[in-house]
């Protein structure tokens, strides 16, 4: 598959997460799912943002989002959650009983490799993995489905890829992915570091100010020390 030139940091795609409140619902009805893809469309219009790839689960949702600036992920994501916020305690009469997302949303960058296309099988993916559709594209509230099944009005909000779609793209969301692939893209979500080559990761992390997120988890080791003050 191709491969692409590392990106300035205003463009490089990401991968963007967001989860309800101690895993309570965000959706528990088809028209809760409708009603946030009306928001999500309100948001492209009040925050311009490239979508690559989505998918809504019940309790939390996924995107590949593509910002043109610095400045646009954050601004368009905190648009989305804070007006699905609102809109949805109207809906459901809790005003004022607290946030329905855990927070601020997690996100990381992706190199537009054979990365992208693991990025964006993992999202695609998410309802056939949950055992929520017995195919990928049967789960309405994704962009697979949108590609595939949704008019040019309904999918009108996804852009194109900075990869081509493969040929047997829908073939290959809905073959399993590797432990190894699957572990990899959840340091990347549990830790935000970089996701890509080894060299592309170190190169990203340094350039966004995120070296940490590739350090081991945990508190460093001290240097050990003998009776005369000297290292061990």
């Amino acid at each position: 598959m191709p491969r692409r030139r590392r990106q300035t940091p205003g463009g490089f795609v990401y991968h963007v997460l967001n989860r309800a409140v101690a895993r309570l619902p965000l959706f528990e009805k088809p028209a809760d799912y409708a009603a946030f893809l009306r928001v999500l469309a309100e948001a492209l219009h009040e925050c311009p943002m490239r979508i690559l790839s989505f998918i809504l689960m019940p309790n939390h949702w996924h995107f590949v989002l593509w910002p043109e600036r610095d400045g646009e992920l954050s601004a368009f994501c905190r648009w989305l959650a804070h007006t699905h916020a609102m809109r949805w305690h109207a809906h459901y009469h809790t005003s004022g009983t607290g946030h329905i997302y855990q927070g601020r949303f997690k996100a990381f960058a992706i190199e537009t490799d054979d990365h992208f296309y693991t990025v964006c099988r993992y999202v695609e993916r998410n309802a056939l993995r949950a055992n929520l559709a017995q195919r990928a594209e049967h789960w309405r509230w994704s962009s697979l489905w949108r590609r595939i099944h949704g008019d040019a009005e309904s999918g009108s909000f996804l852009s194109a890829w900075p990869l081509p779609v493969p040929q047997n793209w829908v073939d290959l969301v809905n073959a399993p992915q590797t432990v190894a692939e699957l572990e990899a893209l959840r340091r990347s979500v549990q830790r935000g570091c970089p996701f890509g080559s080894p060299d592309w990761q170190k190169q990203t992390a340094a350039g966004l100010g995120l070296n940490h997120t590739l350090r081991p988890p945990g508190r460093p080791r001290k240097a050990a020390h003998d009776k005369k003050g000297g290292l061990e």
